[in-house]
């Protein structure tokens, strides 16, 4: 295959900054062949911004059935995920959603489990996994440097939106369209990262949470989640979108020294022994192990959509590892349903969570549901540089 055919379905906010992409050449052995869109208006601006070759689809029979396409990319709201992937898989058709995965994760794994019939390439946009400064991270962790886990805590609130975020559409920051707030748009990223970098799963959660707490919306803006893992090792996640101005610190302790992520600078605090070896050796009552504060240069990039994209199109032609796979989507989306359900229940939860009490809780919000957006300005936003 020298040119993989995309399809870009759903030309929202993502799907229009992907249109961008693909046909600016930007993307390297892809061609945008065809959409899919209901809106006249979003019709509209493809005409205006695509050669005459993108067949245009209102329907998505016709746009699975009729396009060709080799590969689609899904930029839709977020519930429409898993099933559209399904759909595409069924078709023979390699797959990359936008992230959420989903907005719970029994359908999720149904769409993993399709997935891996199809033997397709499934990829999801988690795209700070291509940000080399989390990339380091892992090393760090992966390498065992930092030694056993202890501790994590990432402040996350340099991630404001004013009310006319919200506002932009109908179906944001509501429990019948996004499923979520703060914990499934923006946070999702952070939280990807946190389980990726250490390669942990936590076992328990307690959290609370705030609905409308800073703006005008029925979904949380303002969380604060407190996390166990098996080993005994203990993490904190704060987010928030009220918060200005915000904050992006990242830390993570090991028993052989500290990992410092903030102002996009990473710091090591690497210890020369091992903090339980000195525990128990040292005898002189006060004192604590030396280390050595090591500055490691490395560029952080957010803007980075394009690598996972392009990562998925060589993967498709040349069968190279995927950076995001679409499988590990389930898993912040996991943690981000067990922080919601814990706040919901006022309780710890485990992981995995019942995932039949977590879909019943999300349908009481939204069948309990009487909030009215009132100012909907349906406005396409510039997401360049955003996370």
């Amino acid at each position: 295959m020298s040119l993989v055919k995309v399809g870009v379905i759903g030309i929202g906010n993502m799907g229009s900054l992907h249109v961008q992409m693909l046909t600016s050449g930007q993307i390297k052995g892809a061609v945008l062949t065809a959409v899919c869109s209901s809106n006249e208006s979003r019709i509209a601006w493809v005409k205006g911004n695509t050669n005459g070759d993108v067949k245009i689809f209102k329907e998505e029979e016709a746009f699975f059935n009729e396009s060709g396409i080799d590969a689609v990319l899904i930029a839709t709201p977020h519930y429409s995920h898993p099933e559209l992937a399904k759909r595409a898989f069924a078709k023979g058709i390699h797959v990359l959603i936008e992230k959420p995965a989903g907005v719970y994760s029994k359908n999720v794994l149904e769409m993993n489990a399709a997935a891996k019939t199809s033997g397709k390439m499934f990829g999801i946009m988690y795209n700070q996994r291509a940000n080399p400064l989390y990339q380091k991270i892992r090393d760090l962790i992966q390498s065992g440097q930092l030694g056993e886990l202890k501790r994590i805590n990432w402040i996350i609130t340099d991630i404001y939106r004013p009310q006319s975020y919200y506002d932009s559409s109908k179906w944001r920051a509501t429990w019948n369209g996004e499923g979520g707030g703060v914990l499934l748009n923006q946070a999702l990223h952070q939280i990807d990262v946190l389980q990726w970098t250490t390669g942990y799963m936590p076992k328990r959660i307690r959290s609370m949470s705030s609905s409308g707490k800073y703006h005008d919306i029925e979904v949380e803006d303002d969380v604060t989640a407190f996390l166990e893992y098996e080993n005994g090792a203990t993490g904190v996640i704060i987010a928030s979108t009220g918060e200005a101005p915000g904050t992006n610190r990242y830390e993570i302790v090991g028993d052989r020294g500290k990992i410092v992520v903030e102002n996009e600078e990473l710091v090591f605090y690497q210890l020369t022994q091992s903090e339980r070896e000195f525990n128990s050796s040292y005898k002189g009552g006060f004192g604590q192990p030396d280390f050595q504060k090591v500055e490691i240069p490395v560029k952080s990039d957010n803007a980075n959509h394009a690598a996972i994209i392009q990562n998925w199109i060589d993967a498709i032609v040349k069968n190279s590892p995927l950076l995001s796979p679409g499988e590990e989507g389930v898993k912040a989306l996991e943690i981000s349903n067990a922080i919601y359900l814990s706040s919901w229940l006022n309780e710890t939860v485990g992981l995995p969570i019942d995932q039949d009490l977590y879909y019943e809780k999300l349908q009481e919000k939204i069948n309990n549901s009487s909030f009215v957006k009132k100012n909907v300005t349906n406005t396409i936003l510039d997401v360049r540089g955003t996370h």
